[in-house]
């Protein structure tokens, strides 16, 4: 196995859901990171076998915080556990399973905009708007994981949070467990300088603020097409 990344060892995941003691969780945490993030930059090929053992011993680790963060990963989608056989990094979208993705997501977002635009209180205007403010800060794309971790996060958490503010439980639900960023990511991670992701969703968010539901649907439509357009446009790069 190639050597790993460590950088991204220590961020807490939002939203684990986990009720451990604070040095427990930190470890828990730090080895999530360090898997996830040999997935990401592929140092875990695709489609791999993910061994406890292994990566108990490169991680200086007890099996435990192995198991905790496989189980972790799984419901992220970048690992898929099979009867006999172990844990395996899943394999990455094939140009069919990328449209479909976005299929998915137009089907579900631009309603969540909508929705929004409409319910949305203050308190989520304020949220998603310091989201993209923060998006700024982030480089996007570029190199290994570590470097962009937290673009990625914020952008996830953009669009969750629009998901939530659209006070449909099963929508927000349905929008988070795509998980699109990590696979999407996973699969190229070069963003231009000039990249318009964020211009795109500053439409968003101006759309929502001003609560109109249709301009709202409309800006995220045009945003998933764009970062469709975006991403197919990569894959056929020589």
């Amino acid at each position: 196995m190639p050597p790993h990344d460590t950088s991204a060892a220590g961020a807490p995941r939002e939203g684990s859901g986990r009720d451990l003691p604070p040095a427990r969780q930190a470890l828990s945490d730090s080895v999530y990171e360090n898997i996830k993030a040999m997935v990401m930059d592929h140092e875990i090929a695709p489609g791999a076998r993910v061994g406890i053992e292994a990566l108990a011993r490169a991680l200086s680790v007890s099996p435990t915080p192995i198991r905790e963060a496989l189980a972790r990963l799984e419901s992220d989608g970048l690992v898929v556990k099979r009867a006999l056989s172990g844990y395996r990094a899943t394999e990455l979208l094939t140009r069919q399973g990328l449209e479909e993705l976005f299929e998915m997501r137009l089907l579900l977002e631009p309603k969540a905009a909508a929705l929004a635009a409409v319910n949305a209180s203050e308190a989520q205007l304020d949220g998603i708007e310091r989201i993209v403010e923060e998006m700024q800060s982030h480089p996007g794309p570029a190199g290994r994981y570590a470097a962009y971790r937290d673009f990625a996060s914020l952008d996830q958490r953009f669009h969750d949070a629009i998901a939530q503010a659209s006070q449909r439980p099963l929508l927000s639900d349905a929008v988070e467990r795509l998980h699109s960023h990590l696979h999407i990511f996973r699969l190229s991670s070069v963003l231009g300088a000039d990249d318009p992701t964020l211009a795109e969703h500053e439409r968003v968010v101006r759309a929502i603020l001003r609560r109109n539901p249709d301009r709202a649907a409309e800006a995220m439509a045009e945003h998933l097409t764009r970062s469709l357009q975006r991403q197919l446009s990569r894959d056929e790069e020589p």
